[in-house]
């Protein structure tokens, strides 16, 4: 993308940053998370960013994401039906409920 792209799409504005050290940004940013990056030549970038807890992100490594992905796509474009139960429980008798031996 060319910069002279960058500046169509740019809104600029100037913050005050006041006495706290703080600037409001609006409050179509509230509760959002944010990168600061501070650059050498002296300026401040700020990216939005989404954060992931580490038991989750497994679901965006592969294979995980491909058939998580090719799962949801298959949602999409499959009615839901209800289960005969009956019928599936003949179909596989092996998984029936077993009697749970007690804890002593």
């Amino acid at each position: 993308m060319k910069e002279a792209d960058l500046d169509r799409e740019a809104h600029v504005e100037i913050k005050v940053v006041g006495k706290s050290g703080q600037i409001s940004l609006g409050k179509s940013y509230a509760g959002k998370t944010f990168r600061l990056q501070r650059r050498y030549d002296g300026t401040i970038v700020l990216t939005a960013v989404v954060m992931v807890s580490e038991s989750q992100l497994w679901t965006l490594q592969e294979p995980h994401r491909s058939r998580i992905e090719r799962g949801l796509a298959w949602a999409e474009r499959t009615a839901p039906v209800e289960t005969d139960l009956d019928r599936l429980l003949k179909a596989h008798p092996s998984q029936r409920r077993r009697k749970r031996a007690r804890a002593r």
